[in-house]
């Protein structure tokens, strides 16, 4: 080994040790200041001699401004989601199911549910090789280059005692402090804030630009391993080798014996849990064995051996200043209320959602009021009731607003719609801009590269008015515009070209039509096959199509009849926007499951749920998640729902397996 090698070779172990010190330990050995020194010089010569690259070093961690689409990755062992329980009586209910089914002396782990997003890290040879978020369970999206830049993870083990592969897995989660510090940064910039610490852990997650993710400064727990040369059986055991392995493992986990030790965890977390660095939402009670755990088994959704006791939802009393009103989409008025500031969950809340007028009205809402405020997984608080005792001063009542704040156009409200809606569809700015974010998500057009605040600024520049504008967009219009640059123009005008490709039945979601979602917009795709025929179809017509009532009938014929869909439709057919359904895609549809009924449950080694719900609508059948008398068959595939079987068997539907039905499909 030559000087440079052995000296970068240093410096990456020696940071590799400050890392592990400073953000899992939280016990640094070096200054700041020595620290960036080391690091710089190793950035220093990494580039003066690439020969000397290494995917794994300290330097990953600050990311690569480098853009790069994300590769859906299967599962070795599905990532399932675990049962929730709110009660201690639910939590005695799994107890005393587990004693029952193991029939033998058993220990459960009581451990913190974090809320972030779920990751899945697989590690060869001491080296992180792969990092996949949940997905569907099944397959998911391989992030490995931006869980590089999350230093709790490590890129290399520290023992060499580890299997030679092994999965484990975990939470990656926003602390209060750096999610405090973004929103109050975006807040500056007036740019949307983040719901919650959740949603911006997984959104971070998902950038395409490393060097964001890196800033954005996340972390991650550590709650599971799984291989075939574990350590050890006991679940406790194989998280603390973990530990020693380098991995940040919670110091909250605990071994109980009995109920009573599973409700001493409880009763002290739902008080502690407040005083976290990062959020938590509930206990996770798992049996330590992994024979055990092998014996209890799955069902068609979540471990038999494994249970989330969720903590109840916070609440705080605060002064309600004032009311304010947000347009959406759809024209419908949503009312805010703003608020004195106070800690809940976590977070300070300013602003809870009021929902409707009906809600106001059922409250007595007037300004000054003491309101009560929680907060419960919902995208802001909410506020449930007023402290009547605490009304001394009575303020002005609060009166549902009768205009639209946006435009000034008077507001209506349908029958049987519980909003008020601002009718103003073609002009009203909030509006047009919502189509449009609606228009470019990933359901709809899937078109990367565009957010919320892009298309605002495409809007007040006036680069695009309406969804067809996207398709005028050029590299030249819009390199030169705040934060983008080429790269970034050139990716949004290849995403737009390439979303010409997108079937017809998801253009007709994209369109954004009042109550047609993705079910209804795949249906009324199949049976009118073309714009122009669902255009031209009668409210008789449309009410003929199985599961479209009068009320989407109505919203579909009264968009087809406004002068300026037409106008759109046209300019989008003249950009190469898909407007009637391939020849392809009708040839592979039949009638050979045509008034069936069908309910999937449990794991398939063929295809996926989600494929096997495509092809049942492709032979005409009917998905549905219940079994009811209704169902004609009970697709079943491994560790099936007990319950969905035994309703099956108690009704008389008939039970098929993977093969029966593929063979009911083949020609």
């Amino acid at each position: 080994m030559d000087r440079i090698e052995a000296r970068i070779s240093q410096l990456r172990k020696e940071l590799d040790e400050h890392n592990y010190n400073y953000y899992v330990l939280n016990a640094p050995t070096i200054s700041d200041r020595d620290f960036d020194c080391m690091m710089a010089e190793l950035q220093q010569l990494e580039e003066q001699y690439p020969q000397y690259d290494d995917p794994n070093s300290p330097t990953r961690r600050v990311g690569s401004d480098i853009n790069k689409a994300f590769t859906q990755v299967a599962h070795r062992y599905p990532m399932l989601s675990l049962g929730n329980t709110y009660t201690r009586e639910e939590v005695a209910a799994f107890y005393t199911r587990v004693q029952s089914a193991l029939q033998e002396p058993f220990t459960i782990i009581g451990e913190l549910k974090y809320d972030g997003t779920s990751i899945s890290l697989t590690y060869e040879d001491g080296v992180l090789t792969q990092a996949v978020t949940r997905g569907d369970g099944v397959k998911g999206d391989d992030v490995t280059e931006n869980v590089k830049t999350i230093r709790t993870i490590p890129l290399r083990l520290r023992s060499n005692d580890y299997p030679r592969t092994f999965e484990i897995r975990g939470e990656i989660l926003m602390p209060w402090a750096v999610f405090e510090k973004l929103n109050a940064e975006r807040e500056r910039e007036e740019e949307p804030l983040f719901a919650n610490p959740r949603n911006a852990a997984s959104g971070t997650l998902k950038l395409q630009n490393s060097s964001v993710v890196a800033s954005r400064q996340l972390d991650a727990y550590l709650y599971y391993l799984l291989g075939e040369e574990l350590p050890s059986d006991d679940h406790f055991d194989n998280l603390e080798t973990a530990r020693r392995w380098g991995f940040k493992i919670s110091d909250a986990m605990k071994r109980c014996d009995t109920l009573d030790d599973i409700y001493a965890f409880i009763d002290y977390w739902d008080v502690n849990r407040k005083n976290l660095p990062v959020a938590t939402d509930g206990i996770v009670f798992k049996v330590a064995s992994l024979r055990q755990q092998k014996a209890l088994g799955f069902t068609a959704k979540s471990p038999r051996w494994a249970i989330a006791y969720k903590f109840q939802a916070e609440q705080a009393v605060t002064r309600l200043n004032s009311v304010s009103y947000q347009v959406g989409r759809t024209g419908a008025i949503t009312p805010v209320a703003n608020l004195d500031p106070v800690q809940l969950s976590g977070t300070i809340v300013k602003r809870a959602s009021l929902h409707n007028d009906d809600i106001i009205q059922s409250l007595d809402l007037h300004i000054g009021d003491m309101v009560f405020v929680e907060k419960g997984g919902e995208i802001i608080p909410k506020i449930t009731g007023v402290d009547m005792d605490a009304r001394i001063l009575i303020g002005e009542k609060v009166r549902f607003i009768t205009h639209c704040p946006e435009c000034g156009t008077p507001l209506v409200r349908y029958e049987g719609e519980a909003a008020w809606y601002c009718p103003n569809d073609e002009s009203c700015p909030p509006q047009i801009k919502g189509r449009i974010e609606h228009f470019i998500s990933r359901k709809a057009m899937n078109i990367d590269g565009l957010g919320t605040e892009t298309v605002d600024l495409f809007y007040r520049l006036g680069l695009i008015r309406d969804i067809a504008d996207l398709y005028t967009l050029q590299e030249s219009d819009i390199a030169s515009l705040d934060r983008l640059g080429d790269k970034s123009a050139r990716n949004i005008v290849e995403a737009v070209a390439a979303s010409r490709e997108v079937p017809f039945e998801r253009v007709l979601f994209a369109l954004g039509i009042r109550f047609v979602g993705e079910t209804v917009a795949k249906k009324l795709a199949y049976a009118f096959r073309s714009i122009d025929r669902l255009a031209e179809a009668t409210i008789e017509e449309l009410t003929a199509v199985d599961e479209i009532g009068t009320r989407i009938a109505n919203s579909v014929h009264d968009y087809f009849a406004h002068p300026d869909t037409t106008t759109l439709i046209e300019k989008l057919r003249t950009a190469g926007v898909q407007m009637e359904m391939k020849v392809e895609q009708l040839a592979d549809r039949t009638d050979r499951l045509q008034g069936a009924t069908i309910v999937i449950s449990g794991t398939f080694t063929q295809h996926s749920r989600d494929e096997y719900k495509a092809l049942i609508e492709q032979h005409g059948g009917k998905n549905t998640g219940s079994v009811s008398a209704k169902t004609t068959y009970l697709l079943a595939g491994d560790n099936m729902g007990p319950a969905k079987l035994e309703k099956a068997t108690k009704l008389g539907v008939k039970i098929i397996s993977e093969e029966e039905f593929l063979q009911m499909i083949a020609e």
